[in-house]
């Protein structure tokens, strides 16, 4: 089998995902999911395509991260894997788009505006 190659991206993170088949390893930048994202909530979040799709155990993934915070790289990196299983077998995109796995997520951080604190606060007005 070929090696799949995908990209994930949120906010400003980016991951670069290259699935192959094996025995359901994930390595990130030539770590383990386990020493890269220590929170359980972060392994769940990027395995879920594969757990939906029933196919852990059946897909080993290696990815290159940059960028962003330890929740922006593993949504990029469950977007990355998510493209990389439709692109492998196409059936499998209605079951992904439909639990929200598909979507590339638009939200990023609202630049600072000059004369202001932040994006959108204010300085205090004094009447006096």
């Amino acid at each position: 089998m070929q090696v799949i190659n995908a990209t994930g991206r949120r906010k400003s993170a980016v991951a670069r995902v290259y699935l192959l088949e094996g025995k359901g390893n994930i390595t990130i930048n030539g770590k383990d999911i386990k020493d890269y994202f220590p929170s359980v909530l972060m392994q769940y979040v990027v395995k879920q395509p594969l757990d939906v799709l029933n196919l852990i155990g059946n897909y080993d993934v290696k990815a290159n991260l940059d960028g962003g915070g330890v929740k922006g790289q593993a949504e990029a990196l469950r977007l990355g894997i998510a493209r990389a299983l439709v692109e492998l077998n196409a059936e499998h995109k209605p079951t992904l788009k439909a639990n929200g796995f598909m979507t590339r997520d638009p939200r990023e951080v609202e630049r600072k505006k000059p004369g202001q604190p932040k994006a959108r606060k204010k300085f205090q007005f004094s009447k006096r």
